[in-house]
């Protein structure tokens, strides 16, 4: 039977709330959402996810999460900010299907290889390997907890949107920069780290979210449609028709807003 195709044109929030409705769908999440840990560190697009797995926990409570204020560093028209600790919420942890109160660090040092580590990412290169950028002198969340993520082989989820592909290799940028290595910048300077665990953008997000296959086919835009992405999909009539449903429910999702940021050093 011949494969339909359908049009999807998404904004970058509605694109966030896509890639977290494909997160939900995945099987170490749904997984570790019975019998595991799930961390969610703080980040624009995890403020989505962390709405999506909260909607899924056993009581019929309907959670939203304060989106502005669930982020660390930010890209805003100042530069690259941060969102001081203060005006920040924490982030959101799951224990075997509730949520915990544990701090970060706690449930860092706790992970396995059967829990579950989302943190989103600042660019996306060719290669599909994903880059954050560290204003925090330390590494902040990442650097102290990339080292137990990979030792321990917790299962690594990068929700990332296709608005932050950039054409250059990010290991290779990554050598470039480091906060101490700027005469001057626009907003705070920046290190940035290669990271490596199971990408998820918009494509792998409308497979796991019914379309057999998936591919961008253009992006940018105007009048509110900045930083937008265009993608075709194929599926069966059934499978499509699904889809646009779950699409038709995303369109109109209001753009993401920060707090008050801090945009100098």
């Amino acid at each position: 039977m011949e494969e339909k195709r359908i049009l999807i044109t998404l904004t970058p929030s509605e694109s966030k709330r896509l890639i977290a409705k494909g997160v939900m769908n995945l099987e170490e999440v749904q997984r570790a959402l019975k019998h595991g840990t799930i961390i969610i560190g703080l980040g624009t697009t995890n403020a989505y996810v962390a709405e999506a797995i909260l909607d899924a926990l056993p009581d019929t409570e309907t959670r939203t999460v304060d989106k502005p204020r669930y982020a660390a560093g930010v890209i805003t028209d100042k530069g690259t900010c941060i969102v001081p600790k203060e005006e920040r919420v924490k982030d959101v942890i799951i224990e075997d299907g509730k949520i915990s109160g544990m701090g970060i660090e706690k449930a860092i040092e706790g992970l396995s290889a059967e829990d579950v580590f989302i943190k989103g990412a600042n660019a996306l290169d060719s290669n599909g390997t994903a880059g954050i950028l560290l204003a925090h002198p330390a590494g902040g969340t990442i650097g102290a907890a990339l080292g137990t993520v990979m030792a321990r082989g917790a299962n690594f989820i990068i929700p990332v949107g296709i608005e932050k592909t950039i054409p250059y290799p990010i290991v290779d940028a990554a050598r470039q920069v480091g906060k101490e290595r700027f005469y001057k910048s626009l907003g705070r300077p920046v290190g940035l780290i290669p990271v490596h665990g199971k990408v998820i953008t918009e494509v792998e997000a409308l497979k796991l979210l019914g379309a057999s296959s998936a591919c961008p086919i253009s992006a940018g835009g105007i009048d509110g449609g900045e930083g937008s992405v265009v993608l075709c999909a194929k599926g069966s009539t059934q499978q499509m028709d699904e889809l646009m449903q779950i699409i038709s429910q995303i369109k109109g999702e209001a753009a993401t807003k920060v707090v008050n940021v801090d945009c100098e050093e």
